[in-house]
Formats: structure tokens, C-alpha cells, sequence
């Protein structure tokens, strides 16, 4: 059995089954399936939590581009002037002539629960009558890119909710690991990875965040550190309300392989040497950038100091071979990997996340590499 393939992609998806099927006349198709949580179910089966951006086959109209957004009466259709658009970027456009810098996204992304056999290799069911979509209207772009963390018996997704109310990160939780429950919003301002750690460090909750901003302040010419989007910490009594930690935690470093920003990837698990955490790099090329994984392992009892970091030799990386089948699909410039989940195997753990933005991957790593 292969330790890195593709497990579901966008021609896995049932879109008679989707949840815009019963407002959306428009025809649509699966621009991606993709970055999905990772849980382990009470059964010892494995859940992930499938992102689905499901986009418009033709976006464009006459002289307007269109977007989809939920509404409590059904989805609807926006019809943005084409004038002066930018699309550079293939999973958003830019709207002219505005104050500030105004994107829509050309999909709306939805949650697909997908269970798979213990050992990853395999799609035991598809839950179509479990999948989440917008309820709320801080979600009316869309929900993306869940992660799961299980804690003290119970499971806790995060996930980034978008709409023009606020970008933000939202919580679900959840008694069997497959149906979860919206709690609300978490954090208010822009945070695209929030990540509970999987287990409590002090009595409290702990998470990685990565705040974004559309400025960023400069570090002294001779500092080591690129600035930009990097991972903070944050506790909580009780997983609803939050405090950052003072302190900086992990921060793109100048030539690094990870210079253009940092966030979480695979939720951060106890091993007998610490916390094991996955996180994404960013490498500055062209439009979207090159995404890599990397790894740290984290004080069991401070998680803010950093035992070990391997940030110059990927953990993972792009791998074009698994998306060949279906390059046609390809839409990205560069190459992207995005860990979003992490489970125990016994000798080794198995890995989830996301191939160019595109399908589900599972990696396994055998723990003597944490080491």
C-alpha cells in the first residue's frame, strides 16, 4: 500500500447532492475538494472533514462577473461590474473602485464529511446528510478549511468563516466526532488557521493563530526575521473566548524556504518529547506563492518554547505525480501543499491535507522521523 496518495477530489463529489442544489439553479462545478480536518471517529474509523468549493461553470455574464452568496431564503447570485476587475488570482477576483481593497471568491466552499477506514486507505461513506453549510450571516461566502482537535472526549472544529460582515473563525463542536453543532464566533477579526491543540496545557485551551492584516510593520534591517502573516498562541477557559499570548511564537525568517508567511497546519498532538505541531510555509513566488510543510516540537508544558524546528528541509512538499491523473483540473501557478490534520497509527502517524489546492492527500510519516 502506497504511504502518499490521493484519497478524494473534486470528481469524487456528488453535486447533485450538494446543498446549493436545492435554491441554485446555476450550473456549477467542483473547483476543488480539498484541506480537509482530520478526526478519529469512536469506531477507530477515520473522518475528514472535506472542504468543497463548488464554482459557477460561467462566471462571467455579458458585462458582469458573478459570485454566490447564502442568504436565509436560498442562495443568490451577485452580479459585480466586469469593468476593471482584476482575476489574477483564480480563486477570487478583486472589485473596482472601491475605498479599500474588496475581493469575492469565484466558489463557495462547504463542509463534506468523508469516512475512511482506520488506516486511511480507503472510503467507507460519503455523509452527504451530515454536511455543513452557511447558517449564519458572518458565512455567507462560505465556510473553509476545518480543523479538528478532540479534547477530553469531545471534538472541536474550527473553521474560517467569510462573508462582508467579517472574516472570521468560527467553532463547532461535537459528542461523536461526525455531527457538530455551531457554537459561533471565536475570533472577530481576519484569522485563516486557528488550531486547538489536542488536549489541555494547564487546565485551559490552547490554539495556534495566524492574524492577518493589510499591513504589516517592518523589523529592523538586520533582524533575521521577514515579517508578515506568522503563527501566535491563544488560551481559553473555554474554547469560546480567547486570550492571545503576549509573547511572539513562530515568525517567517529572511531567505528562509518559509519567507513570505507562516501558518498552522495539523492540529498539535502530545508525544512523550512534546507537542507535535505541522505547519505550512510560504516561499514569495508569483501570485499564490509555494506552499510547503514543515514541523516543531513544542514544551509539553510551555508550549511557547520551541524544542526543536525544522524549517529548511520540507517535511512535505508538492508532489505533481499524485495530481497527474488530473491535471486538466490544475488551476494554481505554483506548487501547494497544505497540511490540515494528524492522527496516531501506532509506529506511524498519518497525515491529511490538501494538493494544490485541488484534492484530499494522505501522507503517512513514520514517527521515527519526529525524532
Amino acid at each position: 500500500m502506497s504511504d502518499d496518495f490521493l484519497i478524494f477530489g473534486p470528481d469524487d463529489v456528488d453535486l447533485a447532492r450538494s446543498p446549493l442544489r436545492g435554491s441554485l439553479d446555476a450550473p456549477t462545478y467542483v473547483l476543488g475538494a480539498f484541506n480537509p480536518g482530520l478526526a478519529v471517529l469512536p469506531s477507530g474509523n477515520l473522518l475528514l472533514m472535506v472542504r468543497v468549493a463548488e464554482a459557477l461553470k460561467e462566471p462571467v455574464t455579458g458585462e458582469h462577473v458573478l459570485a454566490i452568496r447564502w442568504t436565509p431564503q436560498g442562495y443568490a447570485l451577485d452580479r459585480h461590474p466586469l469593468a476593471g476587475v482584476s482575476m489574477k488570482d483564480p480563486r477570487q477576483f478583486e472589485t473596482a473602485h472601491a475605498t479599500h481593497r474588496m475581493l469575492a471568491l469565484t466558489s463557495l466552499s462547504w463542509l463534506l464529511p468523508v469516512e475512511l477506514a482506520p488506516d486511511g486507505g480507503r472510503v467507507i461513506a460519503v455523509h452527504y446528510d451530515k454536511a455543513i453549510q452557511p447558517a449564519a450571516s458572518f458565512q455567507h461566502y462560505g465556510i473553509e478549511d476545518a480543523r479538528i482537535s478532540r479534547i477530553d472526549g469531545r471534538w472541536y472544529m474550527t473553521t474560517c468563516a467569510v462573508s462582508a460582515e467579517r472574516h472570521c473563525t468560527t467553532l463547532y463542536t461535537s459528542d461523536n466526532g461526525l455531527d457538530y453543532r455551531l457554537e459561533g464566533v471565536v475570533l472577530d477579526h481576519q484569522n485563516k488557521d486557528m488550531i486547538l491543540f489536542e488536549g489541555k496545557v494547564g487546565g485551559r485551551f490552547m490554539a495556534l493563530t495566524r492574524p492577518l492584516g493589510e499591513l504589516y510593520f517592518a523589523w529592523a534591517p538586520e533582524s533575521a526575521y521577514a515579517g508578515g502573516p506568522s503563527i501566535n498562541l491563544a488560551q481559553s477557559p473555554d474554547a469560546l473566548h480567547w486570550k492571545p499570548l503576549d509573547q511572539p511564537f513562530l515568525i517567517p525568517r529572511r531567505g528562509s524556504l518559509a519567507n513570505m508567511k507562516l501558518g498552522g497546519g495539523s492540529q498539535p498532538v502530545l508525544t512523550p518529547e512534546g507537542w507535535l505541531m505541522i505547519y505550512h510555509g510560504v516561499e514569495t513566488r508569483e501570485t499564490v506563492g509555494i506552499y510547503r510543510s514543515f514541523w516543531a516540537l513544542l514544551d509539553r508544558d510551555d508550549p511557547s518554547k520551541v524544542l526543536r524546528l525544522e524549517d529548511e528541509v520540507p517535511l512535505l512538499e508538492a508532489n505533481a505525480a499524485l495530481t497527474a491523473p488530473i491535471a486538466e483540473r490544475l488551476y494554481l501557478p505554483t506548487p501547494v501543499v497544505f497540511t490540515t490534520g494528524i492522527a496516531d497509527a501506532g509506529d506511524h502517524y498519518i497525515v491529511a491535507g490538501g494538493e494544490a489546492d485541488l484534492a484530499c492527500r494522505i501522507t503517512r510519516i513514520a514517527k521515527e522521523r519526529f525524532r
